[in-house]
């Protein structure tokens, strides 16, 4: 497994299941079922991602199923007239790039209130797609080593100093020793929470200060 912090490459899914403008309704409906995702990119040309359609895309449908839409009207009711995934999709399509790091895709999910994202090149074609489950594997890092990464990358000299130890239990990390500033404290609990799969920090440590 790579070391911390993982990026999107890391997780993502590279066979992505996608759709074309002219992807007509019950297909979309179809893939979503059988590939049991919520969402599908939308391409164009080469593969270039221009919208995505969604299960939210969809639902007008049944949601203004005994209402009758009016040709000018825009949003979620004329959805329910449409019939491609050109029509249905959301656009543009809310993307990130395979080397953004996890807490970036996380934090675009969060903001756009989306459960997948296309992933992208720098020419908006699609690489794969990355979902919050995705982004929740991390947290299946083994303990030990997760330990190990700690251990390795920031416990050892001449990063932090001599005395230093790591337990992770249930991705919990507990960092035990002594240290000459307790202004390193703080510093030293931010660097192990940015460790990939620690759920929480636990400062178990001792300073000159306390012994004085």
């Amino acid at each position: 497994m790579p070391a911390s912090p993982y990026t999107v490459s890391d997780v993502m899914t590279h066979t992505a299941i996608a759709v074309g403008r002219d992807a007509p309704y019950k297909q979309i409906v179809a893939l979503l079922d059988e590939w049991k995702v919520s969402a599908l990119p939308v391409l164009e040309g080469e593969g270039r991602v221009v919208g995505v359609v969604s299960e939210a895309d969809l639902l007008p449908k049944e949601e203004f199923r005994d209402v009758e839409p009016r040709p000018d009207e825009f949003g979620e009711a004329a959805k329910a007239g449409a019939l491609r995934a050109g029509e249905l999709m959301s656009s543009p399509a809310v993307t990130v790039h395979a080397d953004a790091t996890l807490a970036e895709a996380a934090r675009i999910m969060a903001k756009r209130r989306v459960k997948r994202l296309p992933v992208v090149n720098d020419l908006g074609m699609l690489e794969g797609v990355v979902s919050r489950s995705d982004l929740l594997k991390v947290f299946l890092r083994p303990d030990g080593e997760i330990e190990e990464e700690i251990r390795r990358s920031i416990l050892a000299e001449p990063v932090a100093p001599a005395g230093l130890d790591i337990s992770v239990r249930e991705g919990v990390a507990t960092v035990r020793g002594a240290l000459a500033d307790r202004s390193l404290v703080p510093l030293l609990a931010r660097a192990v929470r940015a460790v990939e799969g620690v759920v929480d920090v636990r400062m178990g440590l001792a300073t000159h200060e306390d012994a004085a």
